[in-house]
């Protein structure tokens, strides 16, 4: 049995567990998921003592410890190198890690606007500018990415950047912010390619399943 353990937070809500765990499920690295649901004041209160942040998600191998999902799929790429996390060649290697980068660490007026939600039904939500600058700068890296690797994720096979991105195709989808048609076209390409994955089925079903009711931003 793997000595991999997970923590994650609620699937319908919780962006950052998603990457870390559709990652594992994908490449079929085993792992003992640990749901720690988020408390009334949107805490997770059951990782202290595992986690230095108190956030999700949070790998433990044995006796080392990793948080931020960035950090974590560094991790694995680095425990199991024959799986190809991340492009084999080192200019898409280099490509991959910068827009992976540039998820972990940006467009913040996305994430504050549109949290994730796939229990949400799908409706067009009216956003500021500065959420629509992130939606065009995320679909131009999938527009990219699509036509320079031909698909059908966006290095050709799935690795870590698709991970990172995975999330924002379900906020874009939840609340319909692909607007015109290179837009529309774009996403439902990629989109494709994600929702067909038994993978993101599998987590798509159990968020849906799920009955807590928690108001967040981004977990």
């Amino acid at each position: 049995m793997s000595s991999y353990k997970l923590y994650i937070t609620h699937k319908n809500y919780s962006s950052w567990s998603l990457r870390a765990w559709l990652l594992m499920r994908a490449f079929d690295i085993p792992f003992t998921e640990k749901m720690v649901p988020l408390d009334e004041h949107v805490k997770i209160p059951a990782l202290a003592g595992i986690s230095p942040t108190g956030k999700v998600p949070c790998l433990v191998d044995g006796e080392v410890t990793i948080w931020e999902s960035l950090a974590i799929a560094e991790y694995l790429a680095e425990r199991h190198p024959t799986k190809m996390l991340w492009p084999l060649s080192e200019p898409m290697r280099s490509h991959a890690r910068a827009i992976s980068a540039e998820m972990h660490a940006g467009f913040g007026a996305l994430r504050t606007a549109c949290p994730m939600n796939m229990r949400r039904p799908v409706s067009v939500l009216t956003v500021a500018d500065d959420v629509k600058a992130d939606i065009a700068r995320v679909i131009e890296i999938w527009r990219d990415c699509l036509a320079r690797y031909e698909g059908p994720f966006l290095f050709g096979h799935f690795t870590i950047a698709d991970a990172m991105y995975a999330p924002v195709y379900s906020r874009i989808k939840t609340y319909g912010l692909a607007r015109g048609a290179t837009h529309k076209a774009v996403t439902a390409r990629y989109g494709q390619a994600l929702v067909s994955m038994p993978a993101w089925q599998e987590w798509h079903d159990a968020a849906l399943a799920e009955t807590a009711i928690v108001a967040v931003n981004e977990v």
